[in-house]
């Protein structure tokens, strides 16, 4: 069943409720005002004729009764006290008997609904009593006929019966037809969806139909803002693929050089095994860093945390990086204060690595790259500054995608990584909570921040500038 009939089947099925409910209110509450008019009547007349028999039963009754102008349409019937009619009105009921025997006899007014000669009569039953002794003399009996009532119940029922349905079919088509011209923008949306994936053309957008702000409007802008993230993760996945192929082509183009080199050669020679071991080495560290970033991305890597001393992590690092700076670059210690994280102290130094490499890489004689940890509020924040030449600010939110070349006609350095170095420091600080931060000029040098939450209370600040003397603080490649 389509949604538009599915709709329509409730909103008519709701409509039908409620003018169900209202015509039974409706109904009653006319049957028991008519009934109470009724009550009220033959209540009146008996007050009247009570108002005559206070004194006794008089000798000429019918008389008497002739004169107080009595209703035609009520019947009257006085019986004694053992119940025997001692007098009816001209117009009761031909029935033979009282007019509600079960009733007679009763001690207070009752009201009763009986059948008399195939008629429903409203009856009120009273006992009458002589003053001021209170004699019992007999009863009085009331009947007024119910056809009148009932025929205009009947009538009032059949017009609410008949005005339901038609009011319900009516509803029926209004609805089907509102529905269809409310869900009408959906059809749109949909032909042009299937339209998009048929042609596998992401780049297309639905147009807004109707109020931005409406459900339709809601609804559309929901579906451009995923194709939109579509298009972007197929785009980064193609340029993912092409630069994976790119990296791998290097490789194996020279394993099989060199292969089919000692293949002709008929025997192996060092320098061939030696550059076949590199290359192996190099497709093994990009198969690693690709594992681990996607086990990142994932929210699935793996880590062992436990108390880690920054401070202690970065003179592990700097002393490494001593090593690794090239002729004329100076690698310093700025400032270190004393900070304690929960993480896991190996992926933690592995982010400060990948990130003093960069800044060797990109740092040219003569120049200076310097190391800093610093305790921020409730942050540990290590930087690492260098004044190499900057990076454009148009490449700054892309530099920590994977095979990011702000150059792509850039060789990578055969010994260098595959492009994969701040991905993963970026991945491993949001696996610790943190995130890394980057202020860059042209020509000026970078500052890479990473910031990570601090264990309460585990932070202590000083300067080790004056701490050590220069030669263990800074070294030139």
């Amino acid at each position: 069943m389509t949604l538009r009939a599915r709709l329509t089947l409730w909103y008519t099925g709701v409509l039908g409720a409620v003018l169900l409910m209202f015509a039974a209110v409706v109904y009653l509450s006319l049957s028991f005002n008519l009934t109470n008019q009724i009550e009220q009547s033959l209540n009146r007349t008996a007050d009247d004729v009570l108002a005559t028999l206070s004194g006794g039963m008089p000798e000429d009754l019918a008389l008497t009764l002739r004169a107080l102008d009595l209703t035609s349409n009520i019947a009257l019937q006085i019986q004694n006290d053992r119940g025997e009619i001692i007098w009816q009105s001209a117009n009761a009921p031909d029935s033979g008997s009282a007019f509600d025997p079960d009733q007679a006899g009763s001690t207070s007014n009752v009201y009763s609904t009986v059948s008399l000669n195939d008629h429903e009569y409203r009856v009120l039953t009273v006992p009458v009593f002589r003053r001021p002794d209170n004699v019992l003399l007999g009863f009085l009996q009331l009947a007024e006929s119910l056809e009148t009532s009932q025929l205009v119940s009947r009538t009032l029922l059949f017009v609410l019966l008949a005005g339901g349905v038609l009011a319900l079919l009516a509803a029926a088509i209004i609805g089907y037809l509102a529905a269809g011209r409310a869900l009408s923008p959906l059809d749109q949306v949909t032909a042009t969806a299937l339209q998009i994936t048929r042609a596998d053309d992401l780049s297309r957008r639905i147009p807004v139909m109707g109020p931005p702000r409406g459900e339709v409007g809601n609804l559309v802008s929901a579906f451009n803002e995923t194709l939109e993230r579509l298009e972007g993760l197929f785009q980064t996945q193609r340029r993912f693929l092409a630069d994976v192929s790119h990296e791998l082509r290097t490789p194996l183009t020279a394993i099989r050089g060199n292969v089919d080199l000692i293949r002709q050669m008929g025997e192996a020679d060092e320098e061939s095994l030696d550059v076949i071991t590199s290359e192996v080495d190099r497709l093994t560290r990009l198969v690693r860093d690709l594992l681990l970033l996607a086990q990142a991305e994932t929210g699935k890597l793996p880590l062992a945390l436990d108390t880690v001393e920054l401070d202690t992590i970065m003179l592990e690092v700097f002393q490494q990086a001593r090593l690794l700076a090239r002729d004329g670059v100076t690698v310093r210690i700025g400032r270190e204060d004393q900070a304690r994280v929960e993480g896991d102290r190996d992926r933690l130094k592995q982010v400060l690595l990948n990130l003093v490499a960069n800044a060797l890489e990109h740092t040219t004689s003569p120049g200076t790259v310097t190391l800093d940890l610093i305790c921020e509020g409730q942050w540990a924040v290590w930087r690492i500054t260098d004044t190499g030449p900057g990076i454009p600010e148009a490449d700054l939110p892309n530099i920590f995608e994977r095979f990011y070349r702000r150059d792509p006609s850039r060789k990578r350095n055969p010994s260098g990584g595959a492009g994969l170095g701040l991905s993963i420091a970026y991945w491993i600080a949001r696996s610790h909570g943190g995130d890394i931060q980057v202020q860059s000029k042209v020509g000026s040098g970078s500052t890479f921040s990473v910031r990570l939450p601090l264990l309460q209370g585990s932070c202590s600040t000083y300067e080790t500038s004056t701490a050590q003397p220069q030669s263990e603080q800074e070294r030139v490649g």
